[in-house]
């Protein structure tokens, strides 16, 4: 066999382990991001708060549930406070999530409120959002914040 033709076979086979090790890992991503959809509503708020202190919040205190006034999470990063409400559904989230997070937040004296779910927003919701000045973490935001 020439030389070329050598090169030639090492490099498809370099490129072709690449292209598997991406794939791999696009699916291991994918994978781990629909984990979270099979979670129930505490257990998706914990689940919330460990990618909370995996991105460096300190504090990060679940709420007790009922009575909680729009709010799953308290917590705090670089001298900034938040109130985090979770929504794990199995369609998009909308405006009623950023009213009550809205509530919450200052209910909680916190600066910064934050709705995070495992789906997408309604575009009322994201409008909304916009003029309330709540912050919106979509399944895109938790998978950033998973890996």
């Amino acid at each position: 066999m020439q030389q070329g033709n050598i090169f030639l076979i090492i490099l498809c086979v370099v490129i072709f382990a690449a292209a598997m090790v991406t794939i791999y890992l696009i699916l291991k991503a994918n994978r781990r991001v629909h984990e979270m959809d099979e979670l129930e509503g505490h257990d998706f708020e914990y689940y919330c708060a460990d990618l909370l202190k995996k991105d460096s919040f300190e504090n990060v205190e679940v709420t007790k549930g009922s009575g909680d006034f729009g709010v799953d999470i308290l917590a705090e990063k670089d001298g900034i406070t938040y109130a985090f409400q979770c929504k794990c559904y199995d369609d998009t989230v909308g405006v009623k999530a950023v009213q009550e997070i809205y509530a919450g937040r200052d209910y909680y004296d916190r600066m910064v409120g934050v709705v995070m779910t495992n789906q997408y927003f309604t575009e009322p919701a994201q409008m909304m959002a916009g003029k309330l000045r709540i912050i919106l973490w979509d399944r895109d935001k938790l998978d950033e914040l998973s890996v």
